[in-house]
């Protein structure tokens, strides 16, 4: 089945959204907490085709890529609904890798490259990984790699250890950042590399469990090993050595998608501490609601995640106008406040919850494991406060 696009407001859009992520997904999530992501698939597969025929599918994508065409403000909006519940992003065909490796692919694959790995991923016929980070480097340097991908006549060789190489249990396809260039000056040295997954020598090492918990297709982080892996010279992405601006160039927008999402987070776990502390009564007549602490509580995270909203939207309106170079700064500001304003409004949940709150019962324990790890990945929280504190301080003529 494939969806027709048509022009609609984006309000339209968020309420038709909105009203699936009820209707059709949440009525999975329990099945989902108790028995993880393969219990739900086969109704997720179905789910999928209602939102290709809701034309919704894809909505990151331009429309010449099959995609609905949304702004990246606009898909921002979007994306806080989707985020309302773990498995909004994977119904609608724009979660985390598969969403950047779209965009990046889009903008500098060639045409075989979109016709053989784009077209499926934008379909939702394959999910893709994204190989970068490495266990002997510091994952917040990008530019430090020890992953070589050597050229052998018409193919590359690739050695290497990468992990928390996202979805790659089940992927078709990893987009792998390798050395190609050694004796290029530092951020000339990489190279992006698309390699199959099933290409001899790449070594799926394991499944990284996360606080205990073994993830399981898409939402899994893998260890994964290359010894001599070879991979056609026409697998190469943009040029050679241009794998840290397209790192770049996926990470600045990416970092929209990831805000708004865990707004969404935030607005579920908002919802989900009123209604407890509107029901819970610690004696006759007297709910959870009117101890001051909560209600200081709830009125902080609506304060925090307004704010918090205003800032991404203005980020990723700035990226519109000017490129994600222009937006370095905004795009730090919002990665480490909205990460933090996630972690305060989950914990602040899941205190109003007591012990319910760290059962599988809601979605909160969940969203506590798998999303402390939004003030790490994508660059830790202490690297984009250096980012803002450097720009701030050339103001005054200091360069740190």
């Amino acid at each position: 089945m494939t969806q027709t696009v048509a022009p609609r407001p984006l309000a339209d859009l968020l309420a038709l959204a909105t009203t699936f992520v009820q209707d059709e997904l949440l009525p999975l999530e329990p099945t989902f907490l108790q028995n993880g992501f393969g219990a739900v698939l086969p109704s997720l597969k179905k789910k999928r085709e209602q939102v290709k025929a809701l034309g919704l599918f894809t909505p990151q994508m331009p429309t010449d890529a099959g995609g609905l065409g949304l702004s990246l403000s606009e898909y921002g909006r979007l994306s806080e609904v989707l985020g309302r519940t773990p498995l909004g992003h994977y119904a609608f065909n724009c979660q985390a890798p598969d969403a950047g490796n779209m965009e990046i692919l889009h903008q500098y694959g060639s045409k075989a490259q979109q016709e053989t790995y784009l077209k499926p991923l934008v379909r939702g016929e394959v999910r893709s990984a994204f190989g970068m980070t490495e266990p002997e480097h510091a994952g917040s340097n990008p530019a430090w790699l020890s992953t070589t991908a050597v050229k052998d006549g018409d193919e590359y060789v690739l050695n290497g250890h990468k992990w928390f190489t996202t979805g790659f249990d089940g992927a078709a396809f990893v987009i792998v950042m390798a050395v190609t260039e050694p004796e290029a000056e530092r951020y000339r040295r990489a190279s992006m590399l698309i390699v199959p997954t099933n290409a001899p020598g790449l070594e799926h090492v394991r499944r990284i469990k996360i606080a205990g918990e073994e993830g399981k297709d898409h939402h899994s982080h893998s260890e994964i090993r290359f010894c001599n892996v070879r991979v056609p010279t026409a697998n190469l992405l943009g040029g050679a050595g241009e794998g840290f601006v397209i790192a770049q160039q996926r990470l600045g927008p990416g970092r929209i998608h990831h805000c708004m999402r865990w707004l969404g987070i935030c607005e579920r776990a908002l919802d989900l501490m009123c209604r407890r502390a509107a029901k819970r009564e610690l004696s006759p007549g007297k709910p959870l609601a009117a101890k001051q602490t909560v209600q200081t509580w709830i009125a902080e995270s609506r304060a925090e995640m307004n704010a918090a909203k205003l800032l991404v939207l203005d980020a990723a309106d700035k990226i519109e106008r000017e490129g994600s170079k222009a937006a370095r700064t905004d795009i730090s500001v919002i990665k480490f406040y909205v990460a933090e304003v996630l972690m305060k409004v989950l914990d602040r949940s899941v205190q109003v919850h007591g012990a319910l709150g760290i059962t599988e019962d809601t979605p909160l324990s969940f969203w506590y494991r798998h999303e402390r790890g939004a003030r790490i990945y994508d660059g830790a929280d202490e690297v984009h406060k250096s980012v803002v504190a450097r720009q701030v301080m050339k103001g005054y003529g200091v360069k740190l």
